[in-house]
């Protein structure tokens, strides 16, 4: 891949890559009345709309870390990857009973594209957009595709999606909200992108995820380690508040057992789930605090292995009508009744 400089430009907020079919290049695509290398450039992109324009966002995880985390865990994602194919299977399985006339896709937080790919398939009539945060877990993913797939990697923030308003007919999001800290935010947005009575489908986990992490770490030092879940009710109040439709959540519970902390804490590494917290610990943990963390959990389990507990949400809702730019909606006048008429 070609490497480009810039010149020009004040913020890498001002951006949105694209990685182009084959990986030959990656597009720049930069806000209007701005100047690239001392030119002016403007979109000339169907996808493109107003809400492109960065907006400032607070919350508890640092954003570059969660960039960084996945684009490390890459090459290792596939293998360590068995949450992320259990709640896979469990938003296809929710999908079969469901009639879709679906030509447009959008996978939030893609990661290789294995969901992607799968969408295709699935949708043989419909193009695919692959997006992610992180531009290493995309080239990952672009390698394991075929050249004339209708798969299309786009790096991006979920909250700040490149796409014009009512463009998608499915908007599939795989364990995509925990690592996002404006959840109104980022359903807005999904909602924005969504066409009347399309699809929104998604998986996350529920604030009970991780119970054992949650309470061994207090006992050993002060930092935070692990993250804060939204709850289902949250959830589903803020799917209503962007304008989704007749929104559905159901949990499942899932628990894991290890043979040791250090075999869990591998597995979350290499899949990416790492420490990403503003108030986290910016050194190492030492020996000593994480052999008491080791010895706090083991206690807590009642055993000499470690155990994982994940509170799986699976949640679905559906696009509500089409939105004027000024934020109103639209209506036929035969969808107006008269008082005392149906």
């Amino acid at each position: 891949m070609t490497g480009v400089f810039l010149s020009g430009w004040r913020s890498f907020a001002d951006l949105f890559f694209v990685v182009d079919a084959g990986c030959r290049a990656i597009r720049l695509r930069y806000r209007p009345d701005t100047t690239l290398c001392g030119c002016h450039y403007a979109l000339t992109s169907p996808y493109y709309s107003a809400a492109m324009v960065p907006t400032t966002r607070t919350g508890e995880l640092r954003r570059a870390d969660v960039q960084r985390r996945f684009d490390a865990a890459a090459h290792t994602f596939d293998d360590a990857d068995f949450v992320h194919r259990r709640t896979a299977e469990g938003l296809f399985e929710r999908m079969l009973p469901m009639q879709l006339d679906v030509r447009q896709v959008l996978e939030l937080g893609s990661a290789t594209g294995k969901c992607s790919r799968q969408l295709a398939s699935r949708f043989r009539r419909a193009s695919v957009a692959s997006l992610d945060i992180s531009l290493g877990m995309l080239r990952q993913g672009r390698s394991q595709r075929r050249f004339f797939s209708r798969v299309r990697e786009v790096q991006a923030d979920a909250s700040q999606l490149p796409f014009a308003d009512d463009s998608m007919d499915l908007v599939f999001a795989n364990l995509l909200l925990p690592w996002i800290d404006d959840l109104a935010g980022c359903l807005a947005e999904v909602a924005r992108v969504l066409r009347p009575e399309g699809l929104f489908l998604f998986s996350t986990l529920g604030p009970d995820s991780f119970a054992g992490l949650r309470q061994a770490w207090p006992d050993v030092d002060r930092y935070e380690h692990v993250n804060q879940f939204f709850d289902m009710h949250d959830i589903g109040d803020c799917l209503v508040r962007a304008g989704l439709c007749d929104p559905v959540l159901d949990v499942e519970q899932l628990q894991l057992r290890y043979s040791s902390a250090d075999k869990m804490l591998a597995d979350l590494s290499a899949s990416g789930a790492r420490n990403s917290l503003k108030l986290r610990c910016r050194g190492l943990t030492g020996r000593r605090v994480f052999a008491a963390f080791r010895n706090r959990l083991q206690h807590l389990t009642g055993d000499d292995g470690a155990g994982l507990k994940l509170e799986l949400v699976f949640g679905h809702a559906w696009g509500g009508q089409a939105r004027r730019q000024d934020g109103e909606f639209r209506l036929s006048v035969d969808q107006i009744g008269r008082r005392g008429h149906r």
